[in-house]
């Protein structure tokens, strides 16, 4: 069985019918499993107290607000190559759950430095790139909703896509490139003496694998969303020109 048989929308609304019940039920024990756990029964940091519980929430967003943008790419350079709705239709129905999660993560990490920084905002490499792509979600769905004709839309809406995928990438590895911000360094690493401890680690992990989830159940239900509304375009047109 090919994968681009799940391009024709018959064959993807009928596979995301059965997917979607399992997800939610998945995706609702693994967040409230990892965030529940990390949240009260977790020892508090030596450093910084219990305000490092807010790793349990911050991280996952994070995570997905970069991964939502790349998702999207992905699913814009399938438009662009081999021209199948259902991945156009996918990338902005993954739009506003990506922004959702970026803002999150900005207000979290917010909220996360104050104490920590003294001030609940800077401009760090990484918090200017993740503001710049919470500013290219808004851009993106702005866009698809400015242009009638949905499959110039979707070709706008991927160049932009890629235009923005630099900053999804700066945003997950500028403290990399530029060591002097304030943000710290990766939370989880290869290398053990940089990474969290196992009493942080583990509801951490749960919680970053119940928001893959929420993710994934979100992108099929509102695909499924956009297929509709397409359908009843389609309709709509049909009647009008007859």
């Amino acid at each position: 069985m090919s994968l681009w048989e799940y391009a024709n929308p018959r064959r993807f609304m009928a596979t995301s019918s059965w997917l979607l019940p399992p997800l939610v039920v998945m995706s609702a024990l693994l967040i409230v499993t990892g965030l529940v756990w990390g949240f009260f029964f977790t020892p508090d940091d030596f450093r910084q107290g219990s305000t490092v519980k807010i790793i349990y929430l911050h991280v996952p967003a994070a995570l997905m607000a970069i991964n939502a943008w790349l998702m999207m790419l992905v699913c814009s350079l399938i438009w662009i190559i081999r021209r199948h709705h259902v991945s156009a239709l996918a990338a902005r129905a993954a739009a506003p759950i990506g922004m959702v999660m970026t803002l999150i993560a900005l207000f979290t990490g917010a909220i996360w430095g104050k104490p920590m920084w003294g001030t609940y905002w800077e401009w760090d490499p990484r918090l200017t790139s993740f503001l710049i792509l919470f500013l290219f979600y808004i851009g993106y769905m702005a866009l698809w909703e400015a242009i009638e004709n949905p499959d110039a839309a979707a070709d706008l809406t991927s160049v932009l896509c890629l235009v923005g995928s630099v900053f999804a990438l700066l945003s997950r590895y500028a403290v990399l490139f530029w060591n002097q911000g304030l943000h710290q360094g990766a939370t989880f690493s290869m290398d053990k003496e940089q990474n969290i401890s196992n009493v942080f680690w583990y509801p951490a992990v749960i919680s970053m694998a119940g928001f893959v989830c929420l993710f994934v159940t979100l992108v099929l239900y509102r695909t499924r969303m956009e297929i509709r509304r397409r359908r009843l375009h389609a309709l709509d047109a049909r009647s009008m020109a007859a």
